[in-house]
């Protein structure tokens, strides 16, 4: 594999931010390597032997953690000996408030490169607008029902295109340095909205269904995700039901100079490509 001293690490390549990080900062003509468990700069977590190839000689690096909080204090050590300049990691919006239960490994990441002695930026988003056309809430809507624990609480949902600019952005720039972002969308919308909002943009009848948490959890469980899955989620919309994520936040105007892309927006596109249908 060639390097150089400008690369800039990806993890998480094939992810939602990740592909889309890539293809912005190769648009810019940034030398990147995209790297991922299938890619050609191979990276994996349970291995660390794949870490320091795809690290060595990089200034930079997008930080998407694991699940598992145990590699990821080792990782960034590893890659600040080697010489990277430069973390941007991918957090969430609350993750000082969620608990034990949800984002180990992104707490694991905030807290990594903080103590490596490199720059770092982090980044914590609300959920995505593409959640509901990519994963998590995709195959429920396609089937007709998404049925949750959230009430009429709004959540600010931010579009991945919007965190991929602000993450090429910062990676690339000087200025953002020892800073935490937190991103939204421009308003809240509840669960209910957006769910109505998809169903006319694509004519389906989608219905949404309010449940307790204990329904919730017996749903997960009955469609076969695992405890630790369950228990995640559950405490994810604790935090969403106490309100912590309903209100907008500027991250993304401090860092692009413009306002975030809107929901609807985002459904309308989403919609024409078929992804509902």
């Amino acid at each position: 594999m060639t390097t150089n001293t400008n690369d800039i690490l990806v993890l998480g390549a094939t992810g939602k931010t990740g592909r889309r990080l890539v293809r912005r900062l190769r648009e810019q003509g940034a030398s990147v390597r995209a790297a991922s468990r299938s890619s050609a700069v191979r990276f994996d977590w349970t291995e660390p032997a794949t870490w320091e190839p795809a690290v060595a000689g990089a200034a930079a690096v997008y930080l998407i953690t694991p699940e598992e909080a145990e590699p990821v204090h080792d990782f960034v050590g590893r890659a600040a000996a080697a010489g990277v300049r430069r973390f941007v990691t991918l957090s969430g919006r609350g993750m000082d408030l969620v608990g034990e239960d949800f984002g180990r490994g992104m707490a694991a990441g905030e807290q990594a490169v903080r103590e490596s002695g490199a720059e770092w930026t982090i980044l914590r988003p609300n959920n995505f607008n593409q959640n509901f056309s990519e994963d998590l809430w995709h195959q429920p809507l396609r089937d007709g029902r998404l049925a949750l624990p959230i009430g009429d609480v709004p959540e600010t949902f931010v579009d991945v295109d919007d965190v991929a600019e602000v993450a090429a952005t910062v990676l690339t720039r000087d200025g953002h340095a020892g800073r935490v972002y937190e991103l939204s969308g421009p308003r809240g919308l509840t669960f209910r909205e957006a769910t109505e909002t998809i169903a006319r943009a694509t004519g389906r009848t989608i219905d949404y269904v309010e449940l307790t948490p204990d329904e919730y959890r017996a749903e997960l469980r009955g469609l076969g995700y695992p405890e630790p899955f369950v228990r995640a989620f559950s405490a994810l919309f604790d935090l969403h039901r106490e309100g912590h994520t309903s209100e907008p936040v500027d991250g993304v105007r401090q860092v692009l100079g413009r306002e975030p892309r809107a929901f609807e927006a985002y459904v309308e596109r989403a919609a024409k490509a078929g992804a509902w249908s």
